[in-house]
């Protein structure tokens, strides 16, 4: 059977590229880490790490180990605090990680109203890229992880489970008010995140052009400078403008388009309760933010 304390070696060294700083995270020594090295390859009976120059680098197979390493770990340190919660929400901790445009908008309120109905309740928020965020969450980094998709977005990894939020606009942004995409076939446009960026290259081509990206940002507010600069055309979504609007930026809806808002869990249910109590001021912040 595998150790733990040398899964955490094998993830740190992963994650750091070196014994140095592996060392450093989990307090051990250098030779302690390299013997919990030697004794992992001795239980696998296979070479995890190769000899690069002053440096080392996984092997395949070490990777392979790694992965799952980080993966079990994450859903030890899940159950733990899962556990502490269990009595009553009196105690524990519930780990979140979204994407801007809702950490801008509904998410505050609910981690804040989440806090005052249970105190004791530890919540952590994390702000990142949906394919970000589903990595954290299958590897018990985070117990809720909110993303958005579009009708196009390929599936969810096996154990996700997503729970709808919201349907969020989508506008185009310019300087003035537009009319049909195909007549912005020949602007200049500023393209987002690889998620947005592919929505925006399948809603061009249904409208019979392929757009001229001159300019690629993943920050909203950024996009929205460069509109109002006047250097381009941009699509963002209606909350990415109540979170933040730059005057001079005209909004245009899509009619019809669509960007979907989960809260997305992993595993079985049902959900641990502080899980639970998070999903559920989500809801209630979500639907706040429709009224």
């Amino acid at each position: 059977m595998l150790d733990v304390n040398r899964l955490r070696v094998i993830d740190a060294v992963a994650r750091h590229g070196s014994v140095t700083a592996a060392a450093k995270e989990l307090h051990y020594s250098q030779p302690s880490v390299t013997h919990h090295l030697s004794r992992l390859e001795a239980e696998t009976g296979a070479q995890l790490l190769q000899r690069v120059g002053r440096g080392i680098r996984l092997t395949p197979a070490g990777r392979l180990l790694a992965d799952r390493a980080a993966e079990i770990i994450g859903r030890i340190d899940a159950a733990g605090a899962e556990l502490s919660a269990h009595v009553g929400l009196t105690a524990g901790r519930v780990r979140l990680a979204g994407f801007a445009s809702a950490n801008g908008s509904f998410v505050p309120a609910a981690v804040a109203g989440l806090a005052v109905e249970h105190p004791g309740l530890q919540v952590s928020l994390t702000d990142t890229h949906p394919v970000d965020a589903l990595e954290l969450l299958r590897t018990g980094k985070v117990e809720v992880a909110i993303i958005f998709r579009y009708d196009d977005t390929e599936p969810e990894p096996a154990g996700v489970r997503l729970h709808h939020l919201l349907d969020d606009s989508v506008h185009v942004l310019s300087t003035r008010r537009e009319g049909e995409l195909a007549s912005l076939r020949d602007a200049t446009w500023i393209a987002g995140c690889e998620r947005c960026r592919s929505h925006l290259l399948s809603l061009c081509a249904d409208a019979g052009f392929e757009p001229r990206i001159g300019y690629s940002s993943d920050d909203m507010v950024v996009m929205q400078a460069w509109v109002a600069a006047g250097l381009g055309v941009a699509t963002q979504t209606g909350l990415a403008l109540l979170a933040h609007q730059i005057d001079g930026v005209v909004a245009t809806e899509l009619p019809g388009v669509k960007r979907h808002i989960y809260a997305a869990t992993f595993g079985e249910p049902p959900d641990p309760p502080a899980t639970a109590a998070l999903l559920a001021a989500l809801a209630e912040a979500a639907a706040a933010t429709l009224a």
